[in-house]
């Protein structure tokens, strides 16, 4: 081998050095087919997002505390409640039929709702409603009995307000798996207590919800564990009646 030959040699193993790597990345990336849309990058699904969305606390996730712990509030806040808000964005999202309607609606006028996304919107939009309403119900030191016109129908209804609470407390024992309490109004402003399973609101059967207990697990197991009743006699220490009295003020 003349010198001429020997350098041919060194400069053909030295190219072999450089394009092997890109070699063995192109046979272990095959190439996209022709029309082939890029892949998408990998992570976390974004969240989708829409009209509805979970309100802030008015309060502190400890405020009801020792009533209702710290974190129950939060989780079931920022998590159970955003869950539902999430899910009824996702089901109403691109339905020209349900565009614009309030969550409010959307219960009272379930029949109407798309049947395709009926049962979604039947169960978020009725999580997002009843703990909606739920937060705003609740106040550490707030009024412990109803007032005006409230007090007048529960009166009229019950005889005393003891007699209510003590039937609502029943009901909510009562309650099989998951589910909610209530004290509603009918149209003619006639107060009663009911129940519902899952997140089934009194607005579809066309009633004014005043008052829910939420008696799924995941609002008391954390504390209360499989005390169901311990939970009920501490969730009555954090209801503020002047709330509740106002929101049947504003139904009549």
């Amino acid at each position: 081998m003349n010198r001429r030959q020997a350098i041919q040699v060194v400069a053909l193993g030295l190219t072999s050095v450089v394009i092997a790597p890109a070699s063995l990345q192109a046979a272990a990336e095959p190439p996209a087919k022709p029309g082939a849309a890029p892949a998408k990058p990998t992570g976390p699904t974004p969240v989708p997002t829409g009209p509805f969305s979970v309100p802030p606390l008015a309060y502190a996730y400890d405020a009801l505390e020792p009533h209702i712990d710290t974190q129950t509030m939060q989780l079931h806040h920022d998590k159970h409640h955003q869950a539902y808000v999430n899910n009824l964005n996702k089901a109403v999202q691109g339905r020209a039929e349900v565009a614009g309607w309030s969550v409010d609606r959307l219960l009272r006028e379930l029949s109407l709702v798309p049947e395709a996304i009926r049962g979604a919107v039947r169960n978020h939009a009725g999580g997002h409603h009843n703990h909606t309403l739920l937060w705003e119900s609740l106040k550490a030191g707030g009024a412990t009995l109803p007032s005006g016109d409230l007090a007048k129908a529960i009166d009229a209804a019950f005889g005393r307000f003891e007699a209510c609470h003590e039937q609502m407390t029943m009901a909510a024992l009562s309650v099989f798996g998951s589910g909610w309490a209530w004290l509603t109004s009918d149209a003619s402003g006639k107060v009663q207590i009911e129940t519902s399973p899952n997140q089934d609101s009194p607005l579809t059967a066309g009633h004014t919800p005043l008052l829910g207990i939420d008696v799924w697990e995941h609002a008391y197991y954390l504390k209360y564990q499989n005390r169901r009743s311990e939970y009920l006699e501490a969730f009555a220490k954090v209801v503020d009646w002047d709330v509740v009295s106002a929101r049947y003020g504003k139904a009549r």
